[in-house]
């Protein structure tokens, strides 16, 4: 969601990444306001400065940053110590836990803004819990014909937006958007040759594991409690280890051939089989939304617990999909800059998406 109405002559300032995980938050500047995403998938926009840290997760609770001085301390030390190159700006854009938000694709018929902006909420009414006074809604159209207009709608409790905006201001940073996780994973799928289709997208986050249906635009949302952290964890008390141990086993050896292969499958199971019944139920609603006439024929993985061994081997077999792995590094430019190491690349996923937001697009009247 748009925060702010800013001048044409601010369109081309840049503007850098942040995401705010779980325990940890990650920054990227890219050197160049992005341009289309047909025009991308033949130039890696170039990383001028990047970086991530951890701070103490109390500092939020349920989404809501509820001690912004911690989090403002971490980023203060990450720019001051760990940052690699440099970020340039204090305008920025910030991702919100997609688990924390509501999403939904909507048709209606075509109507004026002012009538169009009641029908949006009149719907959210029907499928949101939370009262419209405690939410942000906002929405985007994806599509419209002579008759009706698609929309993609988000709405995000307002108490969880405006302590993100309250850090901004302890951090002096001007934010130009926020958005769900899952926007900014569309952002950086978009830019992929293998975009062109419809497209299952699993951004494996610390606590969730976040889908949604990409056609162009993110056509429908699911979200499975469960992520990177409740893996290490489920393996760390299967096989009695420390957390530290567990991650290791979960990066070096995941679900592929190991003595321990059994186990470590069983444990992770109960989570991954959920996701499966998740993009079965999203099949069927897709189908019945849009036809079968652009069938969901792969299924990208990205995200923190996405490089994890056996994986793609698993959903291919549960699906009968074409699954590949994509790493937000195979398409950014950063020559001059030693990239993370293969651990940790794909925690920026996310902040990669929110760098390639164009401010132009931003502030389209």
């Amino acid at each position: 969601m748009k925060t702010v109405n800013t001048p044409n002559f601010f369109h081309d300032k840049p503007l850098f990444g942040l995401d705010i995980g779980h325990n940890s938050l990650k920054v990227m500047q890219l050197a160049e306001p992005a341009g289309h995403a047909a025009a991308l998938k033949d130039h890696e926009p170039k990383v001028v400065g990047y970086g991530f840290t951890n701070f103490d997760e109390t500092a939020q609770q349920d989404g809501v940053v509820v001690k912004p001085e911690i989090i403002a301390k971490a980023v203060h030390d990450l720019f001051n110590k760990n940052l690699l190159g440099d970020i340039t700006t204090r305008r920025v854009a910030m991702a919100l836990p997609a688990y924390r938000t509501f999403t939904r694709s909507l048709k209606l018929p075509n109507l004026p803004p002012n009538q169009l902006k009641e029908a949006v909420e009149l719907e959210a009414e029907q499928y949101i819990s939370l009262p419209l006074e405690e939410l942000y809604l906002d929405y985007e159209i994806i599509k419209q014909t002579a008759e009706d207009t698609e929309l993609f709608v988000v709405a995000v409790p307002r108490q969880i937006v405006d302590s993100y905006l309250e850090l901004a201001q302890i951090m002096g940073l001007e934010v130009m958007l926020i958005e769900p996780t899952l926007s900014s994973s569309g952002r950086l799928f978009s830019i992929s040759h293998s975009s062109d289709e419809p497209t299952f997208i699993i951004d494996f986050g610390s606590v969730s594991s976040d889908i949604s249906i990409y056609d162009g635009h993110t056509l429908v949302t699911g979200t499975v409690q469960g992520g990177g952290i409740d893996f290490t964890n489920a393996i760390k008390d299967k096989l009695g280890v420390t957390y530290e141990e567990a991650g290791l086993i979960k990066t070096r050896y995941g679900l592929g051939v190991s003595k321990r292969q059994t186990e470590i499958r069983q444990t992770l199971e109960p989570t991954l089989d959920q996701i499966v019944k998740e993009i079965r139920r999203m099949v069927r609603y897709y189908e019945e939304r849009y036809g079968s006439d652009r069938p969901v024929k792969q299924l990208v993985t990205l995200g923190g617990g996405a490089n994890m061994p056996g994986l793609s081997d698993y959903f291919t077999q549960a699906l009968r999909l074409a699954v590949r792995y994509l790493d937000p590094w195979q398409y950014l430019d950063h020559k001059g800059l030693q990239p993370p190491s293969a651990p940790d690349r794909p925690m920026y996923t996310t902040v990669a998406g929110l760098s390639l937001a164009n401010p132009k697009e931003l502030f389209k009247p």
